[in-house]
């Protein structure tokens, strides 16, 4: 993004590569220059940002839930029903790379206003379609509009966060899209018990609006462009930043290289775990209450209960894996710890619970066993959104948008291969080994992900030596 006009300058931190990554607190206490400690408003940032997830999941959920009563006032079939509820996935992903770009071009608080706007108003479509045309353009229309939500949110991340607490940071933004999506269950169902669905769908559209209005006005795209961040917090947010990341924060290094991109051998492993990660996870939000209703004997009511408790399992994973992965950077300043070891471990643990649920005959115990197995691999969330960010750098939101592009493509195929198994085999226990499976693969594409090697290092690299350092290990300057 380009430097904007009135942007405070930025005190970057100069370090050499020996020292690279040094504490948060060590650089705050020898780098603030007026004495005064760190505002927090970057924690306004992250709250800004779950805010948007939670609200986007709620537009985006409560679709199915309100399924059954527009599905019998306008006629339509089950397939057709299926094509509505589909289509959101399809442009959701393809669109995830251009709307990136939207938003490193512009700024996430135009882009994000703008996108919020666009999901409220195409909920509101929803609310007024006469059938099933409408129906489906408006969810082509939502998903182009949320896709850039994460893309643009992880480069603000970026921006916003020190090293020391950008995973936290992605798992409180992963932990907002699991509140959404339960506030979808509860506030559409309340919703559907008092008036239409029409209706119910007008008054989801609002809260959206409202978000984007305060946001445009309250938020900045930057620390620099902030006049509540003091200069100690401006520093803080360097803290353990190679000095090439903390030039592109500031300044575009032209266009992206994504000839650079393509050829990254760890991006395509992140890639490859995305996929595993997404497929599992739909698994889960899709077929799930089916499969427990076929091979337990459980009720719809009972079995939607039980996928509640499975998904808190993610939500508790989200932040919990955030916290993990900021604190084990921290103890060991290891990249590869702190996200492949994280992703690695929490993907495998997975695997094994949800492989030892299927032997287990109490429903109850193979729901808990199902439960941690989503929180594990919830874990490795804030892994990936760090590892993006760790090779990428200001380049987040157009890699983040392939790597999603890639997972939610794995999320549109997933529940055709389940159904298509099961209609080949007619033995739904299968679907746990396929599952098991796919995370296990998802663990060793963990494995391999180095992190220290950035996508675009030789550029930023070229940058830096056009610019003057000095010999000191830590150091300020003004840009």
């Amino acid at each position: 993004m380009v430097k904007q006009d009135g942007e405070a300058p930025e005190p970057a931190v100069l370090i050499q590569p020996s020292t690279a990554e040094v504490t948060t607190r060590e650089i705050a206490d020898q780098c603030a220059p007026d004495g005064k400690p760190p505002t927090a408003i970057r924690y306004r940032v992250v709250a800004w940002l779950t805010a948007a997830a939670a609200l986007a999941y709620l537009c985006r959920n409560s679709l199915g839930i309100a399924e059954s009563q527009i599905r019998d006032d306008l006629g339509l079939t089950l397939s057709q029903s299926g094509h509505v509820m589909g289509a959101f996935f399809w442009s959701y992903a393809f669109f995830q790379v251009p709307t990136g770009a939207f938003s490193h071009r512009f700024g996430t608080r135009l882009a994000l206003t703008i996108f919020a706007i666009a999901w409220s108003v195409t909920t509101l479509f929803t609310a007024i379609s006469p059938g099933l045309w409408l129906l489906i353009t408006a969810q082509l229309l939502m998903g182009i509009a949320q896709a850039g939500i994460f893309p643009a949110s992880t480069n603000t991340v970026n921006y916003w966060m020190p090293m020391s607490t950008r995973s936290l940071a992605c798992g409180v933004l992963s932990a907002g899209m699991q509140v959404g999506a339960i506030t979808a269950s509860i506030v559409t169902g309340l919703l559907l018990s008092v008036m239409s669905w029409r209706w119910s769908f007008a008054l989801i559209s609002l809260p959206g609006v409202l978000w984007a209005l305060a946001f445009y006005f309250r938020f900045r795209d930057r620390p620099g462009l902030s006049p509540e961040a003091n200069a100690a917090e401006r520093t803080l947010i360097q803290a353990g930043r190679p000095r090439a990341q903390i030039v592109a924060a500031d300044d575009d290094i032209g266009p992206t290289d994504w000839k650079a991109v393509l050829l990254h051998p760890g991006l395509w492993l992140i890639h490859g775990q995305q996929i595993c990660r997404a497929a599992g996870y739909m698994f889960f939000v899709s077929w799930f209450p089916t499969f427990l209703q076929e091979t337990r004997g459980v009720s719809i009511e009972h079995s939607g209960y039980m996928q509640g408790v499975v998904l808190a399992g993610a939500l508790v994973g989200s932040l919990l894996g955030g916290m993990l992965t900021d604190g084990i950077w921290r103890k060991t300043g290891s990249l590869w710890l702190s996200r492949s070891g994280v992703g690695a471990t929490a993907l495998g643990v997975c695997s094994v619970l949800i492989l030892c649920s299927w032997f287990v005959e109490d429903l109850n115990f193979a729901i808990g066993l199902l439960a941690f197995g989503v929180l594990f691999a919830q874990l490795a969330s804030p892994a990936m959104f760090a590892a993006v960010i760790d090779i990428s750098g200001s380049r987040a939101a157009q890699v983040l948008g392939a790597v999603n592009m890639t997972g939610n493509l794995a999320v549109a195929v997933c529940p055709i291969l389940v159904g298509i198994l099961f209609e080949q085999t007619a033995n739904w226990n299968l679907v746990l080994i396929l599952f098991a499976a796919i995370y296990l693969i998802g663990a060793i594409f963990w494995a391999f992900v180095d992190t220290r090697k950035g996508i675009f290092d030789k550029a930023e690299h070229q940058a830096e030596i056009a610019r003057p350092s000095n010999a000191f290990s830590v150091a300020t300057a003004e840009e």
